[in-house]
């Protein structure tokens, strides 16, 4: 039998304001038992559940792997504007003008994740041959 995927860990220096801006992003939840200063945060949200732990290094360079996000319920750039908004940063925007592309912002500790376009942009994209 394979592994299943549990979580995806992320270090960090304050795993609590990591861990809410991530469930605020995704829409999901912190645990319970989860408050400021705790050395671990976990969301869960549909589909995924991250881990944050609190380490003594801080970030000094481009992650290996990242989030790709893709919104449910409004466009590509209203949810760029929305995670912006909670304290996200743009570092990368990859948006063309026939709607494809994305946009790469990094969370409050400087970790990339990318917004791309909701599905229902997406089939619009293909439709127009674009």
């Amino acid at each position: 039998m394979a592994s299943l995927v549990r979580h995806l860990t992320f270090d960090c220096s304050d795993a609590h304001r990591q861990g809410t801006f991530w469930a605020e992003v995704l829409g999901g939840k912190l645990a319970d038992d989860d408050f400021p200063g705790d050395p671990e945060a976990l969301v869960t949200a549909d589909g995924i559940t991250m881990l944050f732990v609190t380490v003594p290094d801080a970030k000094t360079v481009k992650n290996r792997a990242h989030v790709d996000l893709q919104p449910t319920d409004r466009t590509r750039d209203e949810e760029v504007e929305r995670v912006v908004g909670l304290g996200a940063t743009i570092v990368g925007d990859h948006r063309k003008p026939n709607g494809r592309g994305w946009v790469t912002l990094t969370d409050l500790e400087g970790n990339e994740f990318c917004v791309e376009c909701s599905a229902a942009e997406r089939e619009a994209i293909i439709s127009s041959g674009n």
